[in-house]
């Protein structure tokens, strides 16, 4: 009898699984079936009513007041710039800035030949014929552009055709000027956008600011690529390491009028890092100086009307003036939210000195004049300020951490208003006058929504809604994420979580649980926003039968400094703990199979996996990461420090979080571990150390390795047979 009814049920649950259109690797990774459309893909133009995108037939002319305008301006381009990839207009829009041919050279820069279309004249000028560039911007005035190639910075008349060489000491590997090297690259870029700066002009066109980048000491690390030679090809970078010598950093100031060069900004020690330059509205160059420890900030002002000549090394040195100093017990965050005012009298600057991430407004004597957001919620996105209007709008982590909000602040100390009141992820691009913006709004379970509103937020117009990804979640039977909450031990921080149930979810059935994790400091995997990427992935399991769970741990974002720097000088401690944590709970819970709890995660999320299969051998049972962590001592610099300080500093904190040290802890065969052999970022070397240590201790694994591919293990059909092995190891161990 029990044998009938398990039949019956084996076979109604299977008709009901085959009733559902299922949900191919093929539709994730290849056809990409459930990626939302973002919308169009343009700029505003300064007017703050036009917007422009740009297609095969030129740039085509929007006006936000009249959906049907489309005015189309032809550009007379060569077969080969047509091909342009990115285009930038100067500041009168007359020119524009296009970029073809790019190539990567790590996850951010690109070597791409620039070149420079005159709207009025038709005409196109290549920015430099002897070499590819890897960096390229047009002064405010659209008269010249600068540029970097070969490491050497350089600028040119756009008119007249002359290019001028600032630089003449570039090398490979030894000397860069004007771009960042790798872990500035890596560690110091924006959250958006094309990579850290190091090259800026001032306001009026007249001068150029560029960082310089000594990195003759920083070791070298060792590349192969396999690619159909007799023998593999070689070939190295500069990559510091924990406690390993850094670029030793300096900031220029060049007279383009004079063409000369001005000096060289003093107050800088060999082991600061120089994370951003900016000018103020009034030309002054202002240098962000952070000291390798990371736990201080200051912003300074050159004086380069104030000049010190050496005659010892024959430099003119630029001293500075503080402007403002930050300092933090654990370190400073970099970011962008650094904006002057046209008045030159007053900037805005954002801080976690209340224990959240606000707005403030400091005068230019470096005296705080008022907090501009308070209150127990981090402000997440800063998009700008309407000086003539006295309002500035920017994004928060409201109502609840899960979700953000777009707001409209006074910069007065008013009360801000609401732009966006509905729950899930709303996210601005406003144009130049602020009259109007795009927002783009998903939740959890819906795709997005991108509509173009005014300064009320009442929609004009619906860029998409994406009807057809909504058609088909229906069609496939996606399940719904479900938001859970849980404390890990009495009178513990509560942990969020969410949670995807199988199609055809049977309470009195136990389910087995993978858990997707990242646990990073400051990211955040469980938002109320919609992932049509992995999360498709996450759907496919989910019509298998699994549980597909994700949970922020203690040092993740958008709950307060405290939350996030807990974790300080014991990187990994707590976040594997909250997980063990978390996979009791979901064990405790009736519908789930204890003993089938799997883990999975790339870079920080391989590390936490890894972590998690060895610290918590009796919760979960099986483990995959991909592209790993796995001793903190080798991975760089910066970002290594700035959590856990050096190895000399802190050598348990490295002994006691570093999962190469507990492999003997593995049980099973049950362990996958991937990773690129390319890999510039999280280095081959942390995977072969990893299986080193499992081999001593004689404890079996799989593994996976990618032949050329980077971190992101990508190109020539990768990511979907990686995902391919990583279903099939889910399928197989859980």
């Amino acid at each position: 009898m029990k044998k009938t009814l398990a039949l019956l049920s084996f076979l109604l649950c299977s008709a009901l699984l085959f009733s559902q259109k299922q949900i191919t690797l093929e539709d994730c990774f290849v056809n990409f079936r459930f990626y939302p459309e973002s919308g169009p893909d343009f700029q505003y133009l300064n007017d703050g009513v036009h917007y422009v995108e740009t297609d095969g037939k030129g740039l085509h002319i929007h006006d936000v007041r009249d959906e049907n305008l489309d005015s189309i301006v032809g550009l007379q381009l060569t077969p080969e710039v047509k091909k342009y990839d990115q285009f930038d207009f100067s500041e009168d829009e007359t020119k524009l800035l296009l970029r073809t041919g790019t190539e990567h050279v790590y996850r951010h820069s690109v070597l791409a030949s620039y070149f420079v279309y005159d709207l009025k004249t038709a005409q196109t000028t290549p920015v430099y014929e002897s070499a590819k560039q890897q960096f390229a911007a047009l002064s405010p005035d659209g008269e010249h552009v600068a540029f970097v190639a070969d490491n050497d910075l350089y600028f040119k008349d756009i008119v007249t055709k002359k290019v001028v060489r600032i630089t003449a000491d570039g090398e490979k590997n030894k000397i860069i000027n004007g771009l960042p090297d790798w872990v500035y690259e890596e560690e110091f870029s924006p959250v958006s956008g094309d990579g850290m700066v190091a090259t800026k002009w001032s306001p009026d066109g007249s001068k150029i600011a560029f960082i310089r980048f000594d990195e003759r000491n920083v070791p070298e690390f060792p590349l192969t690529w396999y690619q159909g030679g007799m023998y593999p090809r070689e070939s190295s970078f500069k990559y510091p390491k924990v406690g390993e010598p850094n670029s030793v950093v300096s900031v220029h100031l060049y007279d383009v009028d004079a063409g000369n060069m001005i000096g060289r900004v003093m107050s800088l020690e060999n082991d600061d890092y120089v994370p951003r330059i900016n000018w103020t509205t009034d030309n002054q160059l202002i240098v962000t100086r952070l000291n390798r420890r990371q736990d201080t900030l200051e912003l300074l002002i050159a004086m380069p009307n104030r000049l010190i000549y050496d005659d010892e090394d024959k430099t003119n040195w630029i001293p500075v003036r503080p402007l403002l100093r930050e300092t933090d017990p654990a370190y400073v965050d970099i970011h962008d939210n650094l904006v002057f005012l046209k008045n030159a009298k007053q900037f805005l600057w954002t801080s976690e000195q209340s224990g959240y991430n606000h707005l403030y407004l400091y005068g230019m004597d470096g005296k705080l004049q008022r907090p501009l957001t308070t209150g127990d919620f981090e402000v997440t996105a800063f998009y700008g300020i309407d000086e003539p209007a006295g309002r500035f709008y920017y994004q928060t982590a409201t109502p609840t951490p899960l979700d953000r909000q777009v707001w409209e602040g006074n910069l007065d100390g008013s009360a801000p208003r609401l732009l966006t009141a509905m729950s899930g992820t709303s996210d601005a691009s406003f144009s130049p006058s602020f009259d109007y913006f795009s927002l783009t709004w998903s939740d959890a379970n819906t795709p997005a929504v991108v509509t173009l509103r005014n300064r009320k937020s009442d929609v004009l117009r619906t860029f998409t809604n994406n009807e057809r990804i909504r058609k088909e979640r229906e069609e496939y039977g996606f399940a719904s994420k479900e938001f859970f909450a849980f404390r890990p031990s009495p009178g513990g921080q509560e942990l969020n979580g969410w949670m995807i149930k199988p199609f055809n979810f049977d309470s009195t059935k136990k389910y087995p649980v993978l858990f997707d994790n990242y646990g990073g400091p400051g990211s955040q995997t469980v938002q109320n926003q919609y992932d049509g990427y992995i999360g498709t992935w996450h759907q496919m399991l989910a019509q298998k039968g699994y549980i597909i769970v994700s949970v922020d741990n203690r040092g993740t974002g958008g709950r307060g400094r405290d939350f996030k720097k807990c974790t300080q000088l014991q990187l990994g401690k707590y976040e594997t703990e909250d997980q063990i944590a978390a996979a009791r709970y979901l064990g405790s819970l009736p519908y789930v199979d204890a003993g089938r709890i799997g883990i999975w995660g790339w870079s920080f999320g391989g590390y936490l996996s890894t972590s998690c299969i060895l610290k918590g051998n009796d919760v979960f049972k099986m483990a995959m990461a991909v592209a790993p962590v796995v001793n903190w001592k080798w991975y760089d610099s910066a970002y290594t420090e700035r959590f856990m300080h050096t190895m000399n500093d802190n050598a348990k904190g490295y002994e006691d979080n570093s999962p190469i040290n507990f492999a003997d802890r593995l049980r099973g065969d049950n362990y996958l571990i991937c990773h690129g052999i390319a890999d510039d970022n999280v280095h081959w070397q942390q995977t072969v150390e990893m299986i080193n240590a499992l081999i001593r201790a004689n404890k079996q694994f799989e593994t996976y390795y990618y032949p050329n591919r980077n971190h992101d293990i990508n190109g020539q059909n990768a990511r979907r047979h990686l995902f391919t092995k990583l279903t099939n190891f889910v399928l197989e161990k859980l």
